[in-house]
């Protein structure tokens, strides 16, 4: 069969490929393909400009156009001459070595790919697309979806809910809190995601710029190698390498992507734990069906959808991050084929953010709901009595309480005014405590 978006294996490339179209920027073979078109590229001009060989400023110009308007075209060509060489890199490096013939400077051909082993393209041009994806795509994502967050937790910031702590009622706390710890998470995660460096290797076939130093012994190959890498580039150049970067910085990366979607799933299965207890509703969109069989149903779709992707990811980074920076000696091939599969996991965390957000922007608050469980649970307001008592030197006043509400199936308003006219406190402390509800019991948390 032809691959289309019914006959595709993945449902990154398959059902959800709508969603995540934009990733073949980053992390489609054409991608690949274009990304070491440039490296090349910007290393080949990168010598002319340090004057190992003279090139035309027209040369220059054309030259930088190739990388500005490579097409799918272009990479077909090189698949073709792959196809012969079978080998990918060498095949960017005879394509280029014909571009340059084209524009009339095929004495400069052998500066293309000079002194450089495949992964001295590999590994900048990987995190080079790595980053770009990141920065353009990733991060954005997460804030604008952290943004989304803020503003629930500032339009619910008001509103008390009773909180629960394994699964049973406990001090009431606010919705909007609830919210900003997620906000919090997510802002620590993002800042930690953004001391990580974008690791790159170039320095030869086994990192010491044999051949480079060999040809031109008297040129600081180092400090040209940094100045390649960090100025032109925009990585940060690793100083001891085998044959391929080490991947150590690529998997910090990784693993802070899997941190931040273990936090969002922890979001997704309290949202959806709400919406069971009828603590949000969700606006319907016409047309669409809740259950094949029960048309009254509503269900937590797009928070359900986003928890089982972000799993998906985060299988996958696991094993990346795992494996990625082990390898052989100096340097074995199974990196090669692992970091094929970088833009999968982020698809399906691309495809859980679009989820989440959709979901959050179905959610309606049920605020009656909210209030009728504070107002049953009269009992959670048995700390805040206690604790008054303690300031008071009340003797034993944290099993007094217990006595009265440990494992009783009801703990009424009436139940606890009740008990505190039995206490030997002064009115003044009995009207505190008369004054202390599950609706106002809700503490202090940091401005927001």
């Amino acid at each position: 069969m032809e691959l289309n978006n019914l006959t595709a294996i993945s449902p990154v490339d398959g059902r959800y490929r709508r969603q995540v179209a934009f990733l073949d920027n980053y992390f489609s073979e054409f991608a690949l393909i274009k990304y070491r078109v440039i490296t090349e590229i910007e290393y080949f001009l990168f010598l002319s400009d340090k004057r190992f060989f003279k090139l035309t400023a027209k040369a220059k110009q054309q030259l930088r156009e190739v990388a500005e308007n490579f097409s799918l075209e272009n990479a077909q060509q090189i698949k073709e001459i792959e196809s012969v060489t079978n080998h990918d890199v060498k095949a960017v490096e005879y394509f280029l070595k014909e571009q340059l013939e084209k524009v009339g400077a095929a004495e400069a051909t052998e500066w293309i790919h000079f002194g450089l082993t495949s992964q001295d393209i590999n590994n900048t041009s990987i995190p080079l697309s790595w980053k770009h994806c990141m920065e353009q795509e990733y991060l954005p994502a997460i804030i604008n979806l952290r943004q989304s967050l803020q503003q629930l937790a500032t339009d619910w910031k008001e509103i008390p809910m009773l909180a629960r702590t394994h699964g049973q009622p406990a001090s009431p706390t606010r919705l909007g809190k609830e919210f900003m710890v997620f906000v919090e998470r997510l802002t620590n995660q993002v800042e930690l995601f953004s001391y990580i460096p974008y690791a790159a290797k170039f320095g030869g076939a086994t990192g010491n710029f044999n051949a480079h130093h060999i040809a031109f012994p008297k040129k600081d190959w180092i400090a040209l190698g940094n100045e390649f890498v960090e100025e032109i580039l925009g990585l940060q150049r690793m100083q001891f390498t085998t044959q391929i970067e080490h991947y150590d910085n690529l998997a910090a990366h990784l693993d802070a992507i899997k941190r931040i979607n273990n936090i969002l799933i922890d979001l997704c299965r309290d949202i959806w734990t709400y919406i069971s207890m009828d603590y949000f509703k969700q606006k319907v969109k016409k047309g669409e069906v809740g259950s094949s069989a029960m048309p009254h149903k509503v269900n937590p779709i797009d928070f359900e959808n986003a928890e089982g992707n972000l799993g998906m990811a985060n299988a996958l980074l696991e094993h990346l991050s795992a494996k990625l920076p082990i390898s052989r000696l100096q340097r074995d091939l199974t990196d090669s084929t692992v970091l094929r599969n970088l833009g999968t996991p982020v698809a399906h965390t691309i495809i859980a953010l679009t989820s989440l957000t959709k979901g959050l922007g179905k959610l309606v608050l049920n605020e009656a709901k909210l209030k009728a469980d504070l107002e049953n649970n009269w009992a959670v307001v048995a700390e805040a009595i206690q604790t008054v008592l303690r300031r008071e030197n009340f003797p034993k006043p944290y099993e007094a309480l217990k006595e009265l509400t440990r494992g009783k199936s009801a703990i009424t308003k009436a139940d606890i005014h009740a008990f505190i006219g039995t206490l030997k406190v002064s009115a003044d402390v009995k009207k505190e405590l008369k004054a202390i509800t599950p609706h106002n019991y809700t503490g202090v948390v940091a401005a927001y």
